[in-house]
């Protein structure tokens, strides 16, 4: 491919790059606000921590139960019409937060949360593999890097706006006093998510096809098989995923209340899901630069695991804030493993491209999951030793990282 075709092909990527910043702007918006919504939640309603995580697992857990049903949407309307369908169901999903507020409901608030994720579930399921397929396989993760720092900016941006809205003053008020506090920002979310989703469906965003999967200069073919299944790679990948979303969850969304119980105030732990995010962005930006001119996304993954494992006994180890950090810290670690799973599992899929991403999605259930189980270590033995959970599920992401992605085939 000549130099100039390339630069051509690259301009020819950027518009619809740009239109998936967007969804992935919002993704992070929505997806990290659950942090705050955890402790916010725990002292409203007068929580346990294995209670007040249900706001992560209501909304992770449609991830698992709309995942293969995405994939036969996207088949039917495509990924532009499947990505405005998605946007419009959180909508629905965030407007419900309104009637929940008024009836102080906290079931009705799970309601909510789990509409938002059914909607993320559609988005996901097409977007990913959208920037997966949308220009050269080996260059993949560093275009989801680029996602991924949109991701975080909104991350770190949700935690100042909610975090200093809903968890300022939060255990001084009445429970409806306090609820009231999210009626006005998810109005004008789901007035955003309105115009996002009329945006998308007008757009002149293209469509790719589930065959392009490699640029025409690779020689390496899709695998002719018989059933995804047959794909190793892939469905080690998902119990990668599956791993690697507890991890993040469990390192992002309980650090907040992990703080409040080694002593912290509410106003010293309300940011420190921010922490882990600006620990993910710096991550998400060193791998833009080094993948794939000077590290492979397998190499990547490798270090980032390695990394994260050493920071978790980190963790046990220490006390007070240097154990917050290394916590937080874990989002540093752990920012090149989602880029480098999704090329990695979905590499050579060719036809099952659609229903390899919807089983990765479904891999995403690890954060509905994973901690439920943090919650009731919690509980039950400690706030510091329930991150030792971690260990193992970082350990299985290196196996993947060594061996288990060079498998192609059973």
């Amino acid at each position: 491919m000549t130099p100039t075709a390339t630069r051509n092909s690259t301009n020819s990527y950027l518009g619809p790059l740009l239109i998936v910043g967007m969804l992935f702007f919002i993704f992070g918006f929505v997806t990290w606000v659950n942090g705050v919504l955890i402790t916010f939640f725990k002292q409203a309603f007068q929580l346990s921590t294995v209670g007040s995580n249900l706001v992560v697992s209501a909304f992770f857990i449609s991830y698992t139960l709309m995942a293969i049903p995405s994939s036969w949407l996207l088949k039917k309307t495509g990924f532009k019409n499947g990505m405005s369908l998605g946007l419009i169901i959180m909508a629905i999903g965030t407007i419900t937060f309104i009637p929940a507020a008024k009836a102080v409901s906290y079931p009705l608030f799970l309601v909510g949360l789990f509409l938002i994720g059914i909607g993320l579930t559609v988005l996901q399921t097409a977007s990913n593999p959208y920037v997966t397929i949308l220009g050269p396989r080996e260059s993949a993760a560093q275009r989801i890097s680029f996602m991924g720092v949109a991701n975080k900016l909104a991350g770190i941006i949700s935690q100042f706006i909610f975090g200093g809205l809903l968890l300022t003053g939060a255990n001084v008020i009445s429970a409806e006093e306090s609820l009231n506090k999210v009626v006005t920002p998810y109005l004008i979310l789901t007035g955003v998510l309105v115009v996002l989703a009329m945006l998308i469906r007008f757009s002149t965003l293209p469509e790719v096809s589930e065959e392009q999967e490699e640029d025409k200069a690779i020689t390496v073919k899709p695998l002719t098989t018989d059933s995804v299944w047959q794909h190793a790679n892939l469905v080690l990948g998902v119990l990668a995923i599956f791993c690697y979303v507890g991890v993040e969850v469990i390192s992002g969304d309980t650090i907040i209340n992990y703080g409040v119980a080694l002593g912290f105030t509410n106003d010293e732990a309300k940011y420190f899901t921010a922490y882990t995010l600006n620990g993910m962005l710096g991550g998400y930006i060193l791998g833009i630069i080094l993948i794939p001119r000077f590290l492979s996304q397998q190499k990547s993954l490798i270090i980032g695991t390695s990394l994260g494992l050493v920071l978790t006994v980190g963790a046990l180890l220490t006390d007070g804030f240097t154990s917050v950090l290394c916590i937080a810290l874990l989002g540093f670690a752990i920012a090149p493993i989602w880029p480098a799973l999704w090329p990695l599992s979905l590499d050579r899929l060719g036809k099952f491209t659609k229903l390899g991403s919807a089983l990765l999605i479904m891999g995403i259930s690890g954060g509905a999951l994973l901690p439920l189980l943090h919650g009731y270590l919690t509980d039950a033995v400690s706030p510091k030793l329930a991150y030792a959970m971690i260990l193992p599920l970082l350990s299985y992401i290196l196996y993947y990282a060594l061996a288990g992605s060079k498998k192609h085939t059973w």
